[in-house]
């Protein structure tokens, strides 16, 4: 009876919990989102800016000579606002890839370092043989020296 009822859950959980496929769909749509869109919104911000910059400038000096005062300062604060927050949708889009490259960064540093570390682990290796080694054949050198000096007779 309990692996029946095990059985069932796992059948239960398959059909019923969506969420990884969920999840990776979602990150599927942001990774084709930004890669077709690219710049083009901070682009398209850019312009309105530039355009809003422009109308202000030529737009403001013939209008305010006829206009009500009161309804240009008004058109002023709006045209204000909507730079204000153009500008701080670029800056949030530019902080954003500022933060995702940080990380991909990151990643490749420890990348490095962990590459680094492991060669250098094999160069003490090859120090230390190449060490071993060496003191034995100057072992083996002295010992033969010693065995000679023990053969030839005193002065």
């Amino acid at each position: 009876m309990d692996k029946i009822a095990k059985d069932v859950g796992d059948i239960q959980s398959r059909l019923l919990h969506h969420r990884p496929v969920i999840n990776a769909e979602i990150r599927y749509f942001v990774a084709e989102f930004e890669e077709k869109r690219g710049h083009r919104e901070s682009r398209l911000l850019e312009n309105l800016n530039k355009m809003v910059a422009e109308t202000n400038e030529q737009a403001l000096p013939t209008n305010s000579e006829g206009e009500n005062e009161g309804v240009m300062s008004d058109i002023i604060k709006r045209l204000e606002a909507a730079n204000h927050m153009a500008e701080r949708v670029q800056q949030r889009e530019l902080e954003a890839q500022q933060s995702t490259q940080l990380q991909t960064n990151m990643e490749h540093l420890k990348e490095q370092w962990a590459d680094f570390l492991k060669e250098q682990q094999r160069l003490k290796e090859e120090v230390d043989e190449e060490h071993n080694k060496a003191v034995g054949r100057i072992s083996t050198h002295y010992s033969e020296m010693k065995i000679d000096l023990m053969k030839s007779p005193p002065f």
